[in-house]
């Protein structure tokens, strides 16, 4: 292997496409604790960089739909993973999808892999395709696809997935823990095989080792069927939460209660609407044959009672290590902060702040690595909440994603409505924005000493404009950046201030003390 970012360990030579996403991100550590050798492709590898099995595995740049960088990255490789799909990314998403789909197939065999391994959707028994949602319609082509390639394939066929930070948990749990009394879409009474993650795991690492002759679909899944509601009520009961109240009424078209979703939970519009289209089939496995070549030890496949235990207990101890918001939201920006402050001759507004500080460096930077989630951003709260709830209403993210982690960061990292893009632990935090926006958008927090040993906090708040909107848009907010900016820039300094030993203490009910607290608590 070459261009590597970290060590080389003997075994199984696997590519792992998709590893900045929910399962990606699950799967590189656990194959390299089985003992492969892993090589992970990713559009942007700095996202790779601060999570704990970096150092173990190869990260190269590329992209499945590029054929020279997907060529690449698959020479050498025994096991392909293939985790990637186009779910939210517009109306031509099945388009994207077979496209990418195709080119794996083509350079994969060309490069002589030995066996493609695919997680895709279980579809139900008896529907024709043209009768599916666009969604499990698109992964049962790439599904075919990948098996026509000439490659040995297998192809994991999993439902509702459970686990601590799934879109599907998500969902699922926002929905149970907001709701006491729900009028629900009617699709809540189908009938669905959940099945962990831990499970869905195994059976990919396992996938690794099928012998040559095999190349096939299999039906994956826990040893419950049940419906939606079933499954409310058991994660209520689970939760230790007074049993909700369900009234299931059939105006609620895929379309509506995607925008209920959106309204309840942190998964927006563009992913709800495909799951919640998606959950009108009945989804049940027709065969457990995978246990064939891949055998359940005792107590598996989790019963979805111990699924979800599992995943409220991640949740509860900070320990969720991937999220469904782990993958960049489709149609999002991707540039970096450009280095060229004019960017190549166009306009790049910025509001800077900068204050000094009574507490230690450390103290202000715990500060500024646990902003957003709880601890929210220091200023106006209601503008942050009408900026998000309005950002929710024109097909965006929203405040509701939160962090994956209350005290920590690593780059990729989704928050709120932001995106951690760069992080210098102890000096410089930098989001950029993935809120609907007529530009980009970036903060950058940095905590700092002087020359005279002072601790400096400086703020900087960037925009670049996307034609006549972007300047309307940066002119009529740029009034309220004294409240916003200013306000935040004040709270930060305060709460480190607070929580810190030389600083002085923050006044009961000051906007310092709450954070402060939810600061402590965290660390």
């Amino acid at each position: 292997m070459t261009d590597a970012q970290g060590p080389s360990a003997p075994g199984t030579r696997c590519l792992v496409t998709g590893a900045t996403g929910y399962i990606g991100g699950r799967l590189v550590p656990e194959l390299i604790t089985a003992g492969h050798r892993v090589r992970c492709l990713a559009r942007t590898p700095e996202k790779l960089r601060d999570h704990p099995w970096a150092g173990q595995a190869e990260i190269v740049r590329g992209d499945v739909t590029d054929a020279a960088s997907l060529l690449s990255a698959l020479q050498d490789v025994d096991v392909a993973y293939y985790l990637v799909h186009a779910l939210g990314t517009g109306r031509d998403f099945e388009h994207t999808d077979r496209l990418a789909a195709r080119n794996f197939a083509e350079q994969a065999r060309a490069a002589g892999v030995r066996r493609i391994v695919y997680l895709g959707g279980l579809t139900p028994s008896g529907v024709p395709d043209r009768d599916l949602s666009p969604h499990l319609r698109s992964r049962a082509e790439v599904g075919r696809i990948l098996l026509d390639s000439g490659v040995p394939t297998t192809v994991l066929r999993a439902a509702v997935i459970i686990g601590s930070g799934s879109a599907s948990f998500e969902m699922l749990r926002y929905l149970t823990e907001r709701l006491p009394v729900m009028v629900t879409p009617s699709w809540v009474r189908t009938r669905i095989q959940p099945i962990g993650v831990r499970d869905v795991l195994r059976y990919l690492v396992g996938s690794a080792r099928m012998p040559a002759e095999v190349s096939r679909a299999f039906d994956i899944g826990g040893p419950d069927v049940l419906t939606y509601l079933d499954m409310m009520r058991r994660y209520a009961r689970v939760d230790g939460l007074p049993q909700r109240l369900i009234l299931p009424v059939p105006v609620l078209t895929p379309r509506l209660s995607s925008h209920w979703v959106g309204l309840v939970t942190p998964v927006p519009r563009a992913i709800a609407r495909p799951l919640a289209e998606s959950l009108k089939y009945e989804v049940v496995c027709d065969e457990h044959d995978i246990a064939t070549w891949v055998p359940d030890p005792p107590g598996t496949p989790l019963d979805f009672d111990t699924a979800l235990t599992f995943a409220l207990q991640k949740v509860r101890d900070a320990q969720v290590l991937t999220r469904w918001s782990s993958a960049s939201v489709p149609g999002a920006p991707s540039d970096p902060l450009p280095t060229d402050p004019d960017w190549a001759g166009g306009s790049l507004y910025t509001d800077v702040r900068e204050r000094t500080v009574e507490a230690s460096p450390e103290a202000l930077w715990r500060v500024v690595e646990g902003i957003g989630g709880e601890n929210g951003w220091y200023s106006f709260p209601l503008a942050w909440a009408i900026r998000g709830r309005f950002d929710r209403l024109v097909g965006g993210v929203g405040l509701r994603r939160g962090r994956r982690d209350a005290a920590h960061l690593r780059v990729g990292d989704s928050l709120d409505f932001w995106r951690v893009e760069e992080i210098e632990r102890g000096r410089l935090l930098r989001l950029r924005a993935e809120m609907r926006l007529p530009g980009l958008a970036w903060l950058e927090m940095c905590a700092e000493q002087d020359e005279d040993g002072r601790t400096r906090y400086r703020q900087r708040a960037l925009f670049h404009p996307r034609g006549l909107a972007g300047h309307l848009y940066w002119w009529s907010v740029s009034p309220f950046h004294a409240v916003v900016f200013g306000g935040m820039a004040r709270n930060i300094a305060r709460t480190a201030e607070a929580g810190d030993d030389r600083g002085p203490a923050a006044s009961p009910g000051s906007p310092a003390s709450g954070a402060s607290a939810a600061a402590a608590r965290a660390e």
